[in-house]
């Protein structure tokens, strides 16, 4: 039998991790967005965002605690965090109030022009380079985009424009996140993320009830909070947990790796989405949707495959704010952590 020691172990490359950090996320909001889906009938999203947050920070700020260097509790990076929060908080919202309207794969799939913006970000913004193979695919992918709207249809509705807002605003919180990677922790950027739109979250709700009169079309939308009963607080929790696993794992993701390279692993996403919706509310996606869909993942993956590629022959440079979750993890992520510091 052949064994392999400690010496000769060699960890898998900051790109894998990333990948494995992102379908794990994916998977996870894919639940966290049904339950999102089936309790819109119980509570208006400005309710359900915040009592995410709550649940987030009780469990973020102990296990912070616990861990200790990297992550903190206190940051200089406030900032930043604040504006990523402002961005998640109204994105997601955009994005949620589309749910009554339309299909869980209609909704996602004009989500996922983010990845293609978040490429086109990391390019303008961290300086990333994208050659003419990647050119390509992204017009590909923004072609399928069009389809799957279908703008020019019969059955268009400004309600899809909802889930486009909320990829551009998800796309510029993802690279905030590249640049706060650098010197943070996932669990910290979680925390602050989380919590700071979850505060945001509720004069935002407030200010849109001032503003619209939101009739029963539109209940989801309404100012109303309470917690009806203990099956309703355990749903409430759940949700919680949900967010809380899947935005850690999406935020180390960013974190670890090449934005443009996890950014187009998001799409695993569609698949579970139009299957568990199938199951859960035999929802069939029209055929625009299919067919723009479709497109969208081979443009991704092909972009994927080309970084996979061009990853082989770079020596990648290790990362600062290594997230510890089991004991043995190397320590030289808290000693760049504690120069970044003095």
């Amino acid at each position: 039998m052949t064994s392999i020691s400690p010496s000769t172990y060699t960890a898998p490359s900051r790109s894998v991790q990333g990948i494995i950090a992102v379908e794990l996320g994916m998977v996870v909001f894919v639940f966290q967005d049904a339950m999102m889906k089936t309790m819109l009938d119980l509570h208006p999203i400005w309710f359900l965002i915040f009592m995410r947050a709550v649940v987030a920070v009780s469990l973020l700020i102990p296990l912070i605690v616990i861990l200790g260097k990297p992550h903190r509790l206190f940051t200089p990076l406030w900032p930043l965090h604040l504006l990523r929060a402002f961005l998640f908080a109204s994105g997601f919202s955009m994005f949620y109030a589309a749910f009554p309207f339309m299909g869980l794969a209609e909704v996602t799939t004009i989500f996922f022009s983010a990845p293609l913006i978040t490429a086109l970000m990391a390019a303008l913004f961290l300086k990333e380079q994208i050659g003419p193979h990647r050119i390509g695919a992204l017009i590909v992918g923004f072609i399928g985009i069009l389809i799957a709207m279908n703008p020019f249809g019969g059955d268009f509705s400004w309600i899809a424009i909802l889930p486009l807002g909320c990829a551009v605003t998800y796309a510029a919180s993802q690279v905030l996140a590249r640049k706060i990677g650098e010197r943070e922790s996932s669990l910290t950027v979680g925390l602050y993320t989380l919590a700071i739109s979850g505060i945001l979250i509720l004069p935002m709700g407030w200010g849109m009830n001032q503003i619209f009169a939101f009739g029963p079309e539109y209940s989801h939308l309404q100012w109303s909070f309470g917690i009806k009963d203990t099956h309703d607080l355990l749903l409430l929790v759940v949700l919680g947990l949900l967010g809380t696993v899947g935005w850690i794992l999406l935020s180390r993701a960013y974190q670890i790796a090449n934005p443009s390279l996890v950014a187009t692993f998001d799409y695993t996403y569609l698949p579970f989405a139009t299957i568990l919706a199938y199951f859960m509310w035999d929802e069939v996606p029209p055929t625009a949707t299919f067919i723009g869909m479709s497109i969208i993942i081979a443009s991704g993956l092909y972009v994927g495959l080309r970084e996979i590629r061009a990853a082989r022959g770079s020596k990648e440079q290790p990362f600062v704010a290594e997230t510890t979750y089991a004991p043995g993890n190397p320590l030289t992520a808290y000693n760049a952590y504690d120069d970044d510091l003095r």
